[in-house]
């Protein structure tokens, strides 16, 4: 089974989304669909979009896994976002949390250090 990921993010302010999901991918848009839809590829076959839809915007879940966590969560950081929870599980399994402004929530996870 060949496996494939889109996974959407509502937002209420697109050039305010834009700009932090930038930040947060530490780079522009993979494409841009429209004036109001960018996409993000993060790995083959593996992409988020950003789409201006105010009434679902604040509700988005997603939780990226990592080989390298803490290089990837430090650059985030190095970049100015600051992540709202940190969670090391009882398996040693490891995550952070950032929150864009309408609060959709941007999950990185990783093995143990």
């Amino acid at each position: 089974m060949a496996l494939a990921l889109f996974a959407g993010i509502p937002v209420t302010d697109y050039p305010a989304a834009l700009q932090w999901y930038e930040r947060l991918f530490g780079t522009p848009p993979t494409f841009v669909v429209h004036e109001t839809e960018a996409v993000w590829e993060v790995a083959d076959s593996r992409s988020f979009y950003v789409v201006l839809n105010p009434e679902k915007a604040g509700h988005a879940i997603h939780t990226l896994f990592l080989d390298d966590f803490d290089e990837v969560v430090a650059r985030i950081e190095e970049r100015g976002l600051e992540p709202v929870e940190r969670e090391t599980y009882s398996n040693g399994v490891r995550k952070t949390t950032f929150r864009d402004p309408d609060g959709n929530e941007i999950g990185f996870g990783g093995g143990p250090s």
